[in-house]
């Protein structure tokens, strides 16, 4: 089955093979079978099978969303509430989840998990990355991230989120469960091993030994690191060779210089800023030094509840020094290049037929008229999943 996409005011194709050329002007395309088929001027477009009027509107890559806690039960709203008027952030809230998250039924996750997932698609996300993290059980956790396969491909293993209130006095023996018995139970159903790095998670060494053991398991590797303080996980994930280390809000110049002399994309989460009153990165500052950046959501019940990926690029240019294009890309090959993904995040010939069709005849609209719903249609390899 063929789709032609035409009479499109604006392409933004990102496409690899013509970086000369991200965006085009009265285009077309058709994807078949999945795929994008074709790309040219639409006075040239083929028949297709099917046909979808784009009536002068700007069309982008679907959105890849490469950081997410989805598997969760109950709210922290009054932590939101809380920081909104003065109180601090800090990683305790996720044993709240936590206890939550245990009680809950399979059934209950899964019908929550699917309200996340139909609204990551309403806001143009066509890829979603799905941590475990609020079970941290073996149990718990295998439940996690078997519910998060049903949904996604890219599914993280996060083990190593905090230490649960039941060993808080006893770390290594969490270490040693996460890296042993929970790995085990894990690994077969993820793509990624995942740890946070923070004062009130897990330290250097034992990310080391976390994601040591995860790669030996055969998972890629990622790194919560930076939120709050330059913390020395950004060295560990180039030294790892990491595919992302996200946050990235704190970061020396020595990390920037990792990070630029590496393949691990610097996955930055401006939604959590807006929601934790804390400072932004500066992505200007990272670009410029060649670093790969992607711009993610980080949806979780605690530190960022928000799927809105268009308010994150409206953030990322106002906030950390992008211009509109770069907050765009980020936001799509970005977020491919942190899940080592070549498929999604463009629409060159060859790519799976992922798209957003905005209400709008720019790209730079989506800053422009921010928290506006500007996500017209949805498209994933050629199927509307939303409209």
């Amino acid at each position: 089955m063929s789709v032609l996409v035409d009479r499109i005011g604006q392409l933004v194709t990102l496409d690899p093979a013509d970086p000369g050329r991200p965006v085009r002007r009265d285009a077309a395309l058709v994807i078949d079978d999945g795929q994008v088929a074709w790309v040219g001027d639409a006075a040239d477009a083929p028949a297709a099978d099917e046909r979808l009027d784009a009536d002068g509107r700007a069309v982008i890559p679907g959105f890849v969303d490469s950081h997410n806690h989805l598997v969760f039960a109950g709210d922290r709203a009054d932590e939101w509430e809380a920081r909104m008027t003065g109180a601090p952030y800090t990683a305790g809230g996720i044993r709240r989840t936590v206890e939550a998250t245990r009680a809950a039924s399979d059934d209950e996750l899964r019908a929550t998990l699917g309200r996340h997932v139909a609204e990551a698609h309403r806001q143009g996300i066509t890829t979603l990355e799905v941590k475990s993290g609020y079970g941290l059980t073996v149990a718990d956790e295998a439940r996690a991230v078997r519910l998060a396969r049903e949904v996604a491909d890219e599914v993280t293993f996060l083990g190593a989120h905090v230490v649960p209130a039941d060993h808080a006095d006893d770390r290594q023996g969490y270490v040693d469960l996460v890296c042993g018995a929970m790995l085990a139970a894990c690994a077969p159903h993820a793509r990624w091993v995942d740890v946070f790095i923070d004062s009130g998670a897990f330290t250097v060494d034992e990310a080391r030994r976390i994601l040591t053991a995860g790669r030996e398991a055969g998972l890629g590797l990622r790194v919560h690191a930076g939120q709050l303080a330059a913390d020395g996980g950004v060295a560990l994930a180039v030294d790892l060779g990491a595919a992302s280390v996200d946050h990235a809000t704190h970061l020396t110049d020595a990390d920037v210089d990792a990070l630029a002399r590496s393949s691990t994309v610097a996955t930055l989460l401006p939604l959590v800023e807006f929601s934790t009153r804390q400072p932004y990165p500066d992505a200007r500052r990272l670009i410029d030094a060649g670093v790969t950046v992607a711009i993610a959501t980080d949806t979780n019940p605690g530190s960022n509840y928000s799927s809105s990926m268009t308010t994150a690029i409206a953030l990322a240019i106002r906030d950390m020094g992008m211009t509109p294009l770069e907050a765009v890309t980020a936001a799509t090959r970005g977020g491919a290049a942190a899940l080592r993904r070549d498929d999604i995040g463009h629409l060159g010939v060859g790519a799976r037929g992922d798209l957003v069709v905005l209400d709008a005849p720019d790209h730079r609209w989506i800053g422009y008229r921010v928290g506006v719903p500007l996500v017209a249609e949805t498209v994933v390899g050629g199927v509307r999943v939303a409209s």
